[in-house]
């Protein structure tokens, strides 16, 4: 049995899901899957119920979950701890960073890297939400900001930013107007960027949308949102994105692209700041910089 194994176990066991579960690990379902039953021939017990359209845990998966989550917790803190009984110096933390963070959270990390400049060198990293949160589960960064919902009970999660929503239209077609029914949106293609790089919440947002009768979908695979817009200017697609004018994703406008509120949904995407548990405990190497960053993002920031 390898690390891996139960890794990936934990992942399944939290998601219910094995292509969500994979999406999360960064692979395909179906080498997560392989690994699952790799495992399950050792330990000599299946530990989900696999159905169509459900996946469970059975006795046995729900017995290894409190045991291999900690495992987990004891092998993520070896190199915090490590570093905790070395002599002490100045040392580089990392932040880290999705993309599209708007300006005035962007200030308050400014904030917190002054604040804590006796004690570390806060450092900024990027990636997609997924990604990040992974790198704090493991070590490699101290904090992140990432897109909510993330579901990881190591982890602490705090509520820094919500972002209202809008559809991002061809403006040609709705010329003249200050807001859009989602039904008016059917004869589009919704198009997403990446599925690595889309917050799961907009999985939320796509099932309102079907439910609205917007069927067609299209997906960005090869380039960012840059190409996303190139399908909206051409007027065969929309999105959906950030409404405040300050947000960065509005530099990506082109011509004949126009962002508008809608009158009959509300979709807020909501930003979290996130850490390991352990380290932010008394005696842990994160404590003062985790009460240095609740006082700082003590009230989340509306757009």
């Amino acid at each position: 049995m390898e690390m891996l194994h139960l890794r990936y176990f934990v992942a399944v066991a939290e998601e219910l899901n094995f292509s969500q579960a994979a999406r999360k690990l960064h692979m395909a379902a179906s080498p997560l899957s392989q690994r699952i039953k790799d495992l399950e021939h050792e330990l000599g017990e299946q530990l989900f119920q696999r159905s169509t359209h459900r996946v469970e845990l059975t006795p046995a998966g729900e017995a290894l979950l409190p045991l291999a989550r900690d495992v987990l917790d004891r092998v993520n803190a070896i190199p915090w701890k490590v570093r905790e009984a070395t002599p002490k110096r100045r040392s580089t933390l990392f932040i880290g960073m999705p993309a599209a963070v708007h300006p005035e959270l962007r200030e308050r990390v400014r904030v917190l890297e002054e604040s804590c400049r006796d004690s570390f060198e806060l450092k900024r990293w990027p990636g997609t939400s997924a990604g990040l949160v992974n790198a704090v589960n493991d070590g490699r960064l101290a904090l992140t900001l990432a897109r909510l919902p993330v579901t990881d009970p190591a982890l602490d999660v705090l509520e820094v930013m919500s972002e209202k929503l809008g559809a991002v239209v061809p403006a040609d077609r709705f010329a003249g107007r200050t807001s859009i029914g989602v039904g008016e949106l059917a004869d589009l293609s919704y198009v997403s960027s990446p599925a690595d790089a889309t917050p799961a919440y907009f999985e939320q947002i796509d099932v309102r949308l079907a439910a609205a009768g917007v069927k067609r979908r299209l997906r960005v695979n090869t380039t960012g949102y840059e190409g996303v817009t190139e399908l909206i200017s051409g007027g065969i697609a929309f999105t959906v994105s950030m409404l405040d004018p300050k947000s960065p994703m509005q530099h990506y406008r082109l011509e004949n692209v126009s962002v508008l509120p809608f009158d009959d949904f509300d979709p807020e995407l909501v930003t979290g700041l996130l850490w390991r548990k352990d380290r932010a405990e008394p005696g842990g190497d994160l404590e003062k910089l985790i009460e240095q960053t609740r006082n700082i993002f003590n009230k989340p920031l509306h757009s």
